[in-house]
């Protein structure tokens, strides 16, 4: 695997303590190609890792668009004696990379088995809301040539789209740590209709060879944004019918950066909320009174506004409280003050703090958060899984939360406003300035206090559902790119106890030879084992798969004693275990009945069960990626978000893995990057109708093929010669020849060649083939050639005494491409990128729980992993659990200590273990090291 080399994290035990401003750069030092020192990278997960403030360059617009009374001038010695430095957002990155870990996946080339490790980091660090993380790519836009903003007639229609005071262009770069540049491309090529497989292997140099992972990152918070923008103009619009919408507040909702925010500002004006205390005075008339307060206090008279405002008020008390009230909202509503007080926060010691609820009433899943019974975290540093195990609690009536700020900033906040930003303009009476004093603390206890304690409590849960849903993310890919078994006959065994063992025999390409039901827990065991033998040898099966559900132990052991044995002589039989969740799902779904319409559900089990051996990803996909069994807390996140990701992961691994068009299922079909159930239902239609496809061309022939969709699905879709027959001598009989045929839904004449290409069976996308053949003629070769020895040796020369750079100006196309059209030219006829994953471990004996001592040095392979540590299935029957502390950088290969945990599902790994529990079937492992 290929990594780029980053410095590691702080370490989490060392002492938190609030970060040193950064001066801001200057406008020369922020060209990319000015060759500023390059600032320490950081892996790009993270969701707000070593943040500071977005403060100065989320809300530098808003500062100026307040409510009522907030647009004043401040004096000039205050507002410089205690204004807050505003922090540079991320530092501008520079020098594009000498090597891009997303090269291989994304090009199937040498370097691909970089694709295993996107995204991820190594340690759990410190991070602080509100503020960008580091760039994730260094770029240097004068090398790759590309735009650093959208033309002036684009912008301007992005800018009508959201109509917001915002710059989306900036505000996205800003949030995702991403160029300008770069979000510029992604939203243009998201706005052609652009997959992100497409985008990641054919257009590289617009996105910066950003991974998938990154690519998606930045269009989640595009769709945000332009949500939020939805959903202001729709509260605009109610407001507006309502009557209470003014020009301020129209211009606050709209400097609205996330909907927080939004409902902050809103949520007073909301039907069938109460009328708040400041609405109730401003309906008394005393808005004026109190912006009169602010700017000319001395000539203000509270028993004048007593007489003039209507009915209500019986004394100046009474006026003096709806002032404070009316000033209490506009505080809190200052864009400015709420930046300050976020900014005193970050650089305090602000603890997330949960407690057992008084009315929890023996709740029975009470001893499952004994560990937050009494917990008090920094907010800086509270982990993922903390934060939705709290959550869960709370949720269950079983804790009680509750974030803890500083008493310093309350005083702080407090002298600021008075002195600085809430100061009245001309000298106040001490009466007055009382006034101001109770606004200012009412305003902190009533309305900024309860904002700041969500907006903390809304930020970790949505830095954890992140890390959560990219937990799940990897470890589906990593289960979907397991190696695939094949050339062998394969039994797979859905285990049980009292309706027997089910049983399915497939051939080295997955067709079933037989089903049947043994009985191997029960008496008649040696009439079973007859049969069994009888049936591997008949069909010479000689690798077992058994699932690990109920029974999975004795069945186990039943064919342990089979081989030990010699049962089976000559043949020389092994087993694995592998996980059978969502196999019972999927046996009773609609496409396991369309599949095997004939088969008791019980059997299709089976059939699933020795399907994930011999091609996991296609059997895989079959089933709703959340019941696989990977990940954690998948009911504590938004089921949008994690559906949307996993789809995204399955796309992702389908297209780069490539299907043959010619023999994949249409359940698999449709997975690949711009198609859907519809087009890989004509696709599957016209092949049954009209034979294998000849060649990629033929795809224009199906229904509902236009050109976006071709474009975005050819690279990914093979034509194997082996798989498709010689084209026929008359022409295929889809195309109307008649030149002048009616609109409709059938296709127009179009001109198809029918012959088989070569360069179909390659990733080289078929707008690249007269550049390929441009090469092919300076290195000597031929499409023939594809694959052999001769055609790699060929362009191996060919490299060595010309530089990329110079072939790709030579053949008039970019770096990456040409390095793309080399990996295709030069990979062996069925290339499989999953042939450098793991495959499943077969075996022939057994360990139990009980056979474990402390210190036992033994090997395995990773079978899930989680927030907290990586579960490793060492041949026992219970996984054990390596936590994370076990995981540290002097036992991880270098490729990999820039990962989350640096462990994902199917890796082999030297572990040493620590304790054993046979009561609660737990056991404690240690890492030694990852088996290349």
């Amino acid at each position: 695997r290929s990594f780029s080399q980053m410095e590691s994290s702080d370490d989490d035990n060392e002492e938190w303590s609030p970060a040193q401003p950064k001066p801001k750069a200057s406008k020369t030092a922020r060209d990319p190609a000015a060759g500023e020192k390059k600032p320490k990278p950081r892996a790009p997960r993270k969701p707000a890792a070593q943040r500071k403030t977005l403060a100065a360059k989320v809300l530098k617009d808003s500062s100026s668009s307040g409510l009522a009374g907030t647009k004043r001038k401040m004096k000039a010695e205050g507002k410089n004696e205690d204004k807050v430095e505003k922090q540079t957002d991320c530092p501008e990155q520079q020098g594009a990379e000498e090597t891009h870990q997303a090269d291989g996946w994304a090009g199937e080339g040498s370097s691909l088995a970089g694709f295993r490790a996107k995204k991820e980091e190594v340690e759990e660090e410190d991070f602080t809301f509100d503020e960008p993380c580091p760039k994730k790519q260094k770029t240097s836009g004068a090398c790759l040539g590309q735009p650093s903003a959208l033309p002036s007639s684009q912008a301007q229609d992005l800018r009508n789209e959201l109509d917001m005071n915002w710059d989306l262009i900036e505000l996205l770069s800003i949030l995702t740590c991403v160029e300008r540049w770069v979000c510029v491309n992604i939203i243009s090529l998201l706005r052609e209709e652009n997959t992100v497989p497409f985008m990641v292997r054919y257009r590289k140099e617009m996105i910066n060879h950003m991974d998938a992972d990154a690519v998606r990152d930045v269009q989640l918070v595009y769709e945000e944004l332009r949500s939020l923008a939805k959903k202001t103009q729709s509260v605009i619009q109610t407001l507006r019918k309502d009557g209470v919408l003014t020009a301020e507040l129209e211009q606050n909702l709209r400097s609205c950066r996330s909907a927080d925010e939004l409902d902050h500002v809103y949520s007073p004006y909301k039907k069938g909320s109460k009328l708040t205390k400041a609405r109730r005075a401003k309906a008394l008339g005393l808005e004026v009174a109190a912006s009169t307060l602010l700017d000319t206090p001395h000539t203000l008279d509270l028993r004048y506004s007593m007489c003039v405002c209507v009915s209500g008020l019986s004394s100046v008390e009474e006026v003096a409280t709806g002032v404070e009230h009316i000033l209490a909202d506009m505080i809190a509503k200052d864009p400015e003050t709420l930046t300050y007080v976020k900014t005193l926060c970050e650089n305090s010691f602000v603890t997330i703090q949960s407690s057992v609820s008084k009315s929890q009433n023996k709740n029975k899943d009470i001893d499952k958060f004994h560990l937050y019974f009494d917990f008090t975290c920094n907010i800086q540093r509270i982990q993922s899984h903390q934060t939705l195990a709290i959550n869960r609690g709370e949720s269950l009536k079983i804790l009680t939360v509750k974030v803890n700020i500083p008493d310093r900033v309350k005083s702080d906040f407090t002298r600021w406003c008075i002195n600085n930003r809430w100061r009245p303009r001309t000298l106040a009476r001490e009466e007055l300035c009382a006034i101001i004093r109770n606004a200012v603390e009412d305003s902190y206890k009533r309305l900024i206090l309860p904002f700041l304690t969500r907006s903390y409590r809304t930020k970790l849960t949505s830095a954890a559902e992140k890390e959560s849903i990219a937990m799940f993310v990897r470890n589906l890919r990593q289960r979907l790119l397991v190696c695939p078994v094949r050339g062998c006959v394969i039994m797979g065994v859905d285990p049980g106890f009292r309706h027997g063992c089910k049983v399915a025999i497939l051939s080295p390409t997955s067709q079933i030879l037989h089903t049947d039901v043994v009985y191997l827990h029960s008496s008649g065991q040696q009439r079973e084992a007859d049969k069994l033998c009888n049936l591997m040898i008949k069909y010479s099966c000689t690798r077992v798969v058994i699932g690990n559900g109920t029974a999975c132990r004795e069945t186990e052991s039943f064919f342990t004693d089979l081989i030990s044995r010699r049962y089976c002589h000559p043949l020389d039989v092994s087993y694995c275990i592998t996980n059978e969740a969502g196999a019972s799902i999927y046996s009773v779904s609609p496409e396991a009945v369309k599949e095997m319409p004939d088969l008791d559900p019980n059997l299709r089990s089976a059939v699933s069960i020795g399907r994930r051996v011999q091609d996991p990803m296609a059997e895989l996909v079959k089933i709703d990626p959340k019941h696989i069994g990977i990940g954690t807390y998948q009911h504590d996140v938004s089921a949008g978000s994690l559906k949307a990701a996993l789809d995204g992961v399955v796309q992702e691994c389908v297209s780069f893995v490539g299907v043959d068009i010619n023999i994949c299922s249409e359940t698999l079909m449709r997975h690949v990057a711009g198609l859907n159930a519809g087009r890989a239902k004509n696709i599957a239609e016209w092949r049954e109708l009209n034979g294998p496809f000849i060649n990629r061309e033929q795809l224009k022939l199906v229904k509902g093929m236009g050109p976006k969709t071709y474009q975005q699905c050819a690279g990914f879709i093979r034509i194997n010669p082996q798989t498709s027959v010689k084209p026929s001598p008359h022409p295929v009989s889809v195309v109307p020849e008649k030149p002048a045929a009616k609109k409709g839904k059938g296709k127009t004449g179009v001109n198809i060649p029918t012959s088989f290409n070569p360069l179909d069976q390659t990733c080289i996308h078929p707008e690249s083939y007269h550049v390929a053949q441009r090469f092919l003629s300076i290195v000597g070769g031929s499409a023939d050639q594809i694959g052999s020895a001769g055609l790699r040796q060929c362009v191996e020369s060919k490299v060595r005494t010309s530089s990329i750079e110079e072939l790709a100006k030579t053949v008039d196309t970019t770096p990456e491409t040409l390095k793309l059209i080399i990996d295709g030219l030069t990979q062996p006829p069925g290339f499989d990128i999953r042939q450098n994953f793991g495959q499943a471990d077969f075996k022939r004996g057994i360990v139990s729980m009980s056979d474990l001592r402390v210190g036992a040095v033994l090997t395995g392979r990773v079978d899930n992993t989680a927030l907290f540590g990586a579960f490793v299935d060492i041949g026992v029957g219970r996984s054990g659990l390596i936590h994370k502390s076990n995981i540290t950088l002097d036992k991880l290969p270098v490729s990999q200590r820039r990962r989350s945990l640096a462990l994902g599902p199917g890796e082999r790994v030297e572990v040493r273990v620590l304790n054993v529990d046979p009561q609660r079937g737990r056991i404690g492992l240690d890492l030694i090291r990852v088996l290349q």
